[in-house]
């Protein structure tokens, strides 16, 4: 029955493999959806075998092979060969007991790559992930003074609602005609108008603010869509490129690490330009980007909208490594948007990001302090 109910949801739009135990489909947008019908006792190990890569997988019925078992996706088995009598499986109620067997700390399901994680889980070292509830507000969003859906006013309410500490509106700067970007004296006017509902907020005890900020286009030189003098009066600045994506490898990175370079940007955002099933992602050396991130105190956006999850995670490693800080933006056009936090935490654990290395779980008074250090490290 519960086969018969998966296929046949309205947004599936092919049905790939489908029988007593298994189902395969493929969804709007393209992306492939299993569904496995498994008994109770054999679920933790189903649990864990579905949630890891072949190669985590690989080392994991490797490991129960050096001790004289056998595992896979039905159990933990006292058996040299392989198996599926029950009768001989370890007793595990959850997939932290399979690690224990394994002589493994527990491995979350965002680790299971093969890419460090078994050398981690053997010496105590697996990080404390992030969780999306640390997360205290986004810094890259838009309102409908560009392409958002939302006022000014309805942002603050809905986003009283949902207790974020702030919400930065960082709108399209004026090249992006195609987004209504903000030329300069609307960006000022809009300056002037949340400086003044914060007033209004403080009056009303309501510790809440929204910041002030853009998203500021890189041009093909390099160079920023605002005057830094502009800049200098936002709280956050993000720098993305729009346009230019057929240049060179070498264009592409250049114009990226200028940018960084800039005492008035906070963040690169989507660094990419990906868009998942949609567009391929721009030629960068990512390496170098972040090198240059480091240097001059510059964040990287991870972008948690579901068409970009950008920087990939593959990624984030690497600049963790380097000490760049990451910022886990919604890029909301709509309040409705907000929950892509929680995804965007989730492509952050596969990065083995922890609270530490998020710059948005901090409180405002301390985001303030982080905000004003990139100001001051390049003079």
């Amino acid at each position: 029955r519960v086969i018969e109910d998966f296929t046949s949801l309205p947004f599936v739009v092919s049905v790939q493999v489908k029988g007593d135990t298994k189902a395969s489909v493929i969804l709007h947008g393209g992306i492939q959806a299993d569904l496995r019908v498994i008994e109770d006792k054999s679920f933790p190990f189903a649990l864990a075998y579905f949630t890891g890569s072949k190669e985590h997988n690989i080392i994991m019925r490797r490991r129960a092979i050096e001790r004289g078992l056998r595992l896979s996706e039905y159990g933990l088995f006292r058996s040299k060969e392989e198996t599926r009598e029950m009768a001989l499986c370890l007793a595990c109620c959850t997939e932290e007991d399979i690690f224990k067997h394994l002589n493994l700390d527990y491995i979350p399901p965002e680790l299971r790559e093969d890419s460090g994680e078994f050398e981690a889980a053997e010496t105590g070292k697996i990080p404390r992930l992030v969780e999306w509830r640390e997360m205290k507000g986004s810094l890259h969003n838009h309102s409908d003074w560009s392409d958002g859906r939302q006022s000014l006013a309805q942002l603050v309410e809905d986003c009283l609602e949902l207790g974020f500490s702030y919400w930065a509106v960082t709108d399209h700067s004026k090249s992006s005609f195609q987004a209504n970007g903000l030329q300069a004296s609307r960006l000022e006017r809009q300056i002037e108008d949340i400086e003044q509902i914060n007033r209004e907020l403080s009056l009303e005890n309501t510790s809440f603010q929204l910041l002030t900020g853009t998203e500021v286009d890189v041009m093909s030189d390099g160079s920023l869509d605002f005057e830094d003098s502009l800049l200098a009066k936002l709280d956050v600045v993000v720098a993305s490129i729009h346009q230019g994506f057929t240049q060179s490898r070498n264009q592409l990175t250049n114009r990226l690490i200028k940018a960084a370079e800039n005492p008035s940007v906070h963040m690169l955002g989507h660094m990419s330009g990906r868009l998942l099933l949609q567009r391929e992602p721009y030629a960068i050396d990512h390496q170098s980007v972040i090198d240059a991130c480091a240097r001059t105190g510059t964040w990287i956006e991870l972008n948690a909208s579901p068409y970009r999850l950008d920087m990939d995670w593959r990624w984030w490693r690497y600049a963790k490594e380097k000490g760049v800080k990451c910022v886990i933006n919604c890029d909301a056009h709509h309040l409705d948007h907000a929950g892509f936090l929680r995804l965007g935490a989730e492509h952050a654990r596969k990065g083995w990001l922890e609270k530490r290395d998020i710059i948005n779980t901090l409180p405002l008074d301390d985001l303030k302090v982080e905000l004003a250090k990139k100001r001051k490290s390049i003079s």
